[in-house]
């Protein structure tokens, strides 16, 4: 009799665990199901895919976004950096964010890789390039309710410039790699960041800036050799992923040396960006926002810190081993840094 009692009960346990593992493969697939559920949506023979017509005081032009994934509550646009670079750069977040349910958005701006590239020069100004995340976000009918946005290097810039006069229609807000202060930026490449450069590299540099000679192929070689390992993406040149390399390949010149200027090695010339600076006016965005600062960064991470502060509802992630892409070069801590942020918002508890 106690044999048969034992041999039923492990074959109770056994059941069990299959029923136990069946209902867990079932909510596995259901989430799976949910999260590309394209159930009324006008992108499904495109993959995702929507080319948004904006209007501009130069015309109308096309712009290119994709989207990855479904959730109701949590859509995020992608800004990305340059001006000038284009989505390609973030794939990297398509390790992380569909297994955490975010819905996210690749979005090429005007003048980008896979977007229309008109040669109009007035049309690279930061208020123009607001007025058309407006009408991308209008597009994509993302809400107060659900929208976020991400914006990295320039393209933090842009977010913080579309906060400050649509922040109605935001739900959160990351800003990473990028100061509040182009000057203050300036200040931290010239005085921290360049003198830990060889000196005999850095005269070289100065010397080529001094006579404004940007286009001299030795002068981005200097900054691409021994600036761009140390505090653009931490890794030897010819290792950079794949995406980042292909996604600075086709860097529009046009768009980033008028308004940024010919390197990451601060802002030099005459570019639009020089004298931008709303370090003052951060107070007044009120919903949350995440700011991520690396150790490695162009951008002091000191100073990022500084800026989670100033908003009303702000908040730090620190990448110790990252640099301007930290999405690479410390990419666990900053996607789930990020995905964390996320999901304290979707659930009440920031």
């Amino acid at each position: 009799m106690k044999i048969q009692a034992i041999l039923l009960f492990l074959i109770l346990l056994l059941i069990q665990g299959c029923t136990s593992t069946e209902n867990n493969s079932k909510d596995s697939t259901s989430k799976t199901i949910s999260y590309f559920d394209n159930t009324g949506r006008d992108d499904i023979l495109t993959g995702g895919v929507k080319v948004i017509e904006i209007e501009t005081p130069s015309g109308k032009f096309n712009v290119w976004t994709k989207r990855v994934g479904n959730n109701p509550t949590i859509k995020v646009l992608l800004l990305h950096g340059g001006p000038g670079a284009n989505h390609e750069y973030f794939e990297s977040f398509d390790s992380y964010f569909p297994a955490a349910g975010i819905e996210y958005y690749y979005y090429d701006q005007l003048g980008s890789a896979y977007s229309d590239q008109p040669k109009d020069t007035s049309l690279w100004h930061t208020a123009r390039f607001v007025e058309e995340v407006e009408q991308v976000r209008i597009a994509l009918n993302l809400e107060k309710n659900n929208f976020y946005l991400l914006g990295h290097s320039w393209g933090g810039i842009l977010a913080i410039e579309y906060a400050l006069k649509y922040q109605q229609n935001l739900k959160g807000m990351i800003i990473s790699n990028m100061m509040a202060s182009i000057p203050a930026y300036v200040e931290y490449a010239e005085n921290v960041l360049g003198p830990q450069l060889d000196p005999d590299v850095l005269k070289e540099i100065k010397g080529y800036e001094e006579a404004e000679d940007y286009a001299n192929p030795h002068y981005l070689e200097l900054i691409e050799t021994h600036y761009y390992p140390e505090h653009v993406l931490r890794m030897p040149l010819e290792k950079w992923p794949e995406p980042v390399v292909r996604s600075f390949s086709t860097l529009n010149p046009d768009v980033y040396v008028l308004m940024q200027g010919p390197s990451e090695f601060g802002v030099a010339g005459d570019a639009r960006l020089k004298n931008w600076d709303r370090s003052k006016d951060l107070e007044k965005i009120a919903v949350p926002t995440l700011t991520v600062g690396a150790e490695y960064d162009t951008m002091d991470p000191k100073y990022m810190e500084w800026m989670s502060t100033q908003f009303k509802n702000g908040s730090y992630l620190y990448c110790p081993n990252g640099s301007h892409m930290a999405m690479y070069d410390d990419h666990e801590i900053y996607c789930n840094g990020i995905i964390s942020f996320l999901k304290a918002i979707d659930s009440g508890s920031n």
